[in-house]
């Protein structure tokens, strides 16, 4: 995902400096060229060899450690100057007071001032230290001249205080250097709305009637969405998947609750993509008390639930883009190419729960995507990678 970009990794003298091996060697394996900035300090925690071999690129710590095989490129000046986003974690008091205030006395404050990329800054120290009214001072500082501030965790600190100051998760942090730097920001300006997982539909305050739909397809189109720029509403059902960052997610539980969040979303959408497994029908009455089991069979009427893809087609503003999804265990293109018309959207996905890799609670998806003008048969793809074939599908259809 990050393929041809350069990423500067800024290391200061915090304990946490340990964890940017890690961020390093992630980024690495998103094909970034990563290049790394150290303070002395941060030297101390983690050797500038470590990051050297992670990344196969020099580790600078020196201003005046110039390369003398190119004199032309000055490395306080290039680094900065060709990096695509630099991230600065941990950063310490003493480096957030240095670039808030122009001070450039070491060499990651000094590539700061060229940078003409997005810069991100992750505090990370004592709470105490982070509460520190200067502290706080230099960082709305920051963020006033466009630095954009990772917010540090909360937890146990290595001082043995609690509370918040703990560099974030490097998974985290990898996230947030994606949702900048990953894609090309063909969506942005865009709002979508996505819908994702299960129903559940209760019988009684105890037991409820769902189906085997994980999440997965749902929120791996809300993540494509937004490292595309777009600003995204996910509309979830009941799942064990962490939300996207960037992403603003409304759970819910009934296809009622689905219906209501979903549509009232839509009304100012420019793209709304129904990848939940909502269900059909739902109990007629719900009891009030579990129901308890008696020797014979038991029977329980339903009632049909609301149709929201139907009612997103019917109430279609001009120039809004309505994408359903269908999962059908026989007659996949017939009964798919009739939704489309049916529900008046304007593309169907259609997966069959048939072919090995398709479907409910796997990583992977084959789709075949059907249009008025035809139908476009995509291979096996990560889930991510076809809700990217998705999105430049619908923006080869609107633009």
């Amino acid at each position: 995902m990050l393929a041809g970009k350069n990423i500067l990794l800024g290391v200061s003298g915090g304990i946490a400096a340990y964890k940017m091996a890690n961020v390093a060697s992630m980024l690495v394996k998103q094909h970034a060229d990563v290049h790394v900035v150290m303070t002395k300090n941060a030297a101390k925690f983690i050797t500038p060899e470590t990051f050297e071999v992670l990344t196969r690129n020099k580790v600078y710590l020196d201003t005046f450690d110039e390369r003398p095989d190119d004199p032309v490129h000055v490395p306080h000046i290039s680094l900065g100057t060709g990096a695509d986003l630099i991230l600065i974690a941990p950063a310490t008091a003493d480096i957030i007071g240095k670039i808030a205030n122009g001070i450039a006395d070491d060499m990651l404050s000094t590539v700061v001032l060229p940078a003409r990329c997005p810069i991100l800054i992750c505090p990370s120290m004592n709470v105490y230290m982070l509460e520190n009214p200067i502290v706080q001072d230099n960082i709305e500082k920051l963020k006033r001249f466009g630095y954009e501030i990772i917010e540090p965790a909360e937890g146990y600190l290595a001082c043995g205080y609690e509370g918040k100051g703990k560099l974030p998760e490097e998974s985290y942090l990898v996230e947030r250097v994606l949702l900048r730097a990953a894609c090309k920001k063909d969506l942005a300006g865009k709002r979508v709305v996505v819908s994702a997982g299960p129903t559940e539909e209760p019988l009684d305050p105890i037991r409820v009637i769902t189906n085997h739909s994980s999440g997965k397809m749902g929120y791996a189109l809300a993540r494509a969405a937004a490292l595309r720029g777009a600003q995204v509403t996910l509309v979830s059902g009941p799942t064990s998947i962490k939300a996207p960052y960037g992403v603003k997610v409304e759970h819910i539980h009934t296809a009622e609750e689905m219906y209501q969040q979903v549509t009232q979303a839509a009304e100012t959408a420019d793209i709304v993509v129904m990848a939940a497994a909502v269900a059909d029908y739902t109990p007629a009455e719900v009891a009030d008390q579990k129901i308890k089991k008696s020797d014979g069979d038991m029977a329980i009427p339903l009632k049909r639930t609301k149709d929201i893809l139907l009612s997103l087609g019917q109430n279609k503003r001009k120039g809004q883009f309505i994408c359903g999804f269908s999962m059908e265990t026989e007659k996949l293109l017939e009964n798919s190419s009739a939704k489309l018309a049916k529900k008046n959207a304007d593309m169907i996905c259609a997966n069959s729960l048939t072919q090995e890799g398709a479907g409910y609670q796997v990583d992977t998806n084959i789709l075949t995507l059907i249009t008025r003008d035809g139908q476009e048969q995509l291979p096996l793809l990560s889930k991510l990678d076809a809700s990217h074939r998705i999105f430049d599908k619908i923006l080869s259809m609107i633009d």
